[in-house]
C-alpha cells in the first residue's frame, strides 16, 4: 500500500521533480551496477582458478601418490596463477613447467608437491629454499610452517618474489645471494629444498642441516637430467634416497668454480 502512495505522490509532481527523481534513482541504479558487476565478475574468476586448482591436486598430485591432506590443501591454498607471468596464468595450472623470466621457469606441479613431501616439513620446522624463483614453492612452503627462508641468485627474481610474497602475507624470509653457501647466520634447518641442477651436493648446505634434517636436490648433469635425490643428516653422516630423474635449470654461482 506504502508503494502505491509514493508512487501516485510521484505522479502527481510537477514535470520538472519527476526528472529529477528519475535522474537520481538512475545514477543510483548504475552505482550498483557498477559496484556489483566487477564483484561479480572477480568472483566468477576466482571460482574459475579455485576449480583448476582442485583438478590440478586431484588429477596430478593425488593420482600420482601423494595423499598427505596437508600437503594437499597447500596446493588447493596457494594462487599458482598468480606466481607465472600474465601472458601463462591460463596454463599456471597445467603438467608442465612454465618461464617466468631471465631463463628461469616454475616447476610443473607434481615436482613441487613432491620435493616437499620428500622434505617431510611439520610445523614449525625451519626451512631452507635455494632458488626462490618465482616464490610459488616459498608459498607452499609457508602453508606448511611459518619458518621459511629463501634465497635467489638473481637480484631481479629475488625482488619480485619477495615484494609479490609480502603482498599475499606469506612470511618467507627472501634473500638475494649465492645459495651455494645457504644462510649460515640462520642455520640449523630441519628441511632445505634446492630447486636447481647441482652436480654435487654443497658441503655447506649439508653442515647446515640438523641432525635428523632433509635435503631435497636434484643431483646430475646440468646440461641434460638430474637425479630427484633425498640426503638424511644421520649421525652427522649423509643417507641418500634417489626418487626420480628430472630436469632443472642449473645453479650458477660458486658452484660453476668447482667443477
Amino acid at each position: 500500500m506504502s508503494f502505491l502512495i509514493q508512487l501516485n505522490k510521484i505522479i502527481m509532481l510537477k514535470e520538472h521533480e519527476r526528472e529529477m527523481i528519475y535522474n537520481r534513482l538512475s545514477w543510483a541504479l548504475a552505482f550498483l551496477f557498477f559496484l556489483v558487476f566487477p564483484l561479480a565478475s572477480q568472483s566468477k574468476e576466482e571460482a574459475y582458478y579455485e576449480n583448476k586448482r582442485e583438478r590440478m591436486v586431484r588429477y596430478q598430485i593425488q593420482a600420482r601418490g601423494l595423499r598427505d591432506e596437508r600437503l594437499l590443501q597447500a596446493f588447493r591454498t596457494v594462487p599458482r596463477h598468480l606466481f607465472v607471468p600474465p601472458e601463462y596464468r591460463k596454463e599456471a595450472y597445467e603438467d608442465y613447467p612454465l618461464p617466468i623470466g631471465e631463463g628461469q621457469t616454475i616447476s610443473q606441479p607434481y615436482i613441487v608437491a613432491l620435493m616437499t613431501a620428500a622434505a617431510e616439513i611439520k610445523p614449525g620446522d625451519k626451512v631452507l629454499e635455494i632458488g626462490t624463483g618465482s616464490g610459488y614453492q616459498a608459498a607452499i612452503l609457508c602453508q606448511l610452517t611459518d619458518q621459511v627462508y629463501s634465497i635467489e641468485i638473481r637480484e631481479t627474481l629475488a625482488s619480485r618474489s619477495a615484494a609479490l610474497l609480502k603482498e599475499l602475507n606469506y612470511p618467507a624470509k627472501v634473500r638475494w645471494a649465492d645459495g651455494y653457501f645457504g644462510w649460515p647466520e640462520e642455520a640449523p634447518f630441519d628441511a632445505i629444498l634446492v630447486t636447481c641442477a647441482a652436480n654435487h651436493i654443497p658441503p655447506p648446505l649439508f653442515q647446515q642441516l640438523k641432525e635428523g634434517g632433509r635435503l631435497v636436490i636434484p643431483v646430475g648433469s646440468t646440461v641434460f637430467y638430474q637425479t630427484l635425490t633425498m640426503v638424511k643428516k644421520v649421525k652427522g653422516k649423509p643417507v641418500i634416497k634417489q626418487l626420480l630423474d628430472v630436469r632443472f635449470v642449473p645453479m650458477i654461482g660458486e658452484i660453476e668454480k668447482k667443477k
